[in-house]
């Protein structure tokens, strides 16, 4: 009797080598036996795995069966096979529920897939199993130790890609929906791990989206208590308050900011000067102008001129925005100047009002009559 030893390593991409978990002892004599030394011998990456597919649907309960398994699903894999990667994985790890490799293959399926649901369900399912391995009892035995240690070592590694995954997909889809569930399976997974923080605006984005903005902001609020880098969270939670009349000095603080993160941010790669400027000029002039409106809200006359005078070449692409500014630019020069019948002052209020006059807005009506006040009570032109 002929008897042949075929050992397998599988490559899981980025990760070291796992070794492989079937061994196989063939029989040449037996029809199972000349199969699989037919199998071993084929070259043919097509034939080769129709003779395993044979063998399989012949002999699912020959002791040779997981060996199989465990090269179909390699070779699906290398195919972009990924539902066949699946179906088998799933029927490979019924078998050894210990098999972090196939687990890891079923996860790179799902990748290959690119969904969302199945790319959670295996990243889960396959650091579950991980973790389990990883946790096992160092055998006593120094060769069975060897091989434990190998084994935790690889489980580590592929928990550890499990997290990768999940940002990938999540950085990588343009779904907001997909986006949003695979930032939540990454942060109950791992709240203060390294992507988490790689991921937060675009998770921002995805629940703006979304319409959850409730969400949306509570995030922003959070990331904001560490790095206050994103314009666009500060914009969301500034202009949150702003429009529900919050506290003042928060609002202030978060505007200045603002337009201090945006005065200093260099244009991204990929986005044309043009459009560039025209985002960073409005951001900025945002900033300037949430908290010039809100220091005229406090009577800070000065504070509100000072800010609004740097926001109003900003925001003049935006009538709304434009009328409102030289509104209170007009008032808070009024305000500074009327106790001293400063006319300097009078003449600026006079001039803010009559171009806030011009544009056809909410303070249309009341800048005319305030430019008339003022002509009536200082005598200007």
């Amino acid at each position: 009797m002929r008897i042949l030893s075929f050992l397998f390593v599988i490559l899981l991409a980025g990760l070291p080598l796992s070794g492989q978990r079937h061994k196989l002892t063939i029989n040449a004599e037996t029809p199972e036996g000349q199969l699989l030394q037919q199998i071993g011998q084929e070259a043919d990456a097509a034939k080769k795995t129709s003779l395993m597919e044979e063998f399989v649907s012949k002999y699912a309960k020959h002791e040779g069966a997981g060996w199989v398994l465990e090269q179909m699903v390699g070779a699906y894999l290398k195919a972009n096979q990924f539902d066949k990667v699946l179906e088998t994985g799933g029927k490979l790890l019924a078998m050894d529920p210990d098999d972090v490799a196939t687990a890891h293959n079923c996860l790179k399926a799902a990748e290959g897939k690119k969904d969302a649901a199945l790319i959670k369900e295996w990243a889960n399912k396959t650091s579950e199993l991980a973790k389990k391995v990883a946790a096992s009892p160092k055998p006593a035995d120094e060769e069975a130790a060897e091989s434990w240690k190998a084994n935790v070592d690889y489980a580590k590694q592929v928990d550890t890609y499990t997290e990768y995954s999940l940002y990938a997909a999540a950085l990588g889809t343009q779904d907001p929906n997909a986006k949003i569930l695979l930032y939540e399976a990454l942060q109950a997974r791992n709240p203060e791990g390294q992507y988490i923080a790689l991921l937060n605006l675009a998770y921002f984005f995805a629940l703006r989206q979304t319409n959850q903005n409730d969400k949306a902001l509570a995030l922003a609020e959070k990331v904001l208590q560490k790095d206050q880098s994103s314009e666009d969270m500060l914009l969301a939670v500034a202009d949150n308050l702003f429009n529900k009349k919050g506290d003042p000095n928060r609002i202030i603080e978060l505007s200045n900011k603002l337009a201090e993160v945006m005065s200093a941010k260099p244009k991204p790669e990929g986005i044309a000067d043009a459009d560039w400027d025209k985002r960073k000029n409005l951001m900025t002039g945002l900033g300037h102008w949430m908290a010039g409106v809100t220091y005229g809200n406090q009577s800070k006359w000065k504070e509100t001129d000072e800010s609004l005078r740097k926001a109003l070449p900003l925001v003049s692409d935006n009538e709304q925005l434009k009328a409102q500014t030289l509104f209170y630019l007009a008032l808070s020069n009024y305000k500074m100047g009327e106790p001293k019948k400063d006319k300097k002052l009078m003449a600026e209020a006079l001039k803010f009002n009559v171009q806030c006059a011009a544009i056809k807005s909410p303070f249309q009506g009341q800048a005319s009559k305030n430019a008339s006040v003022i002509r009536q009570q200082f005598g200007l032109k």
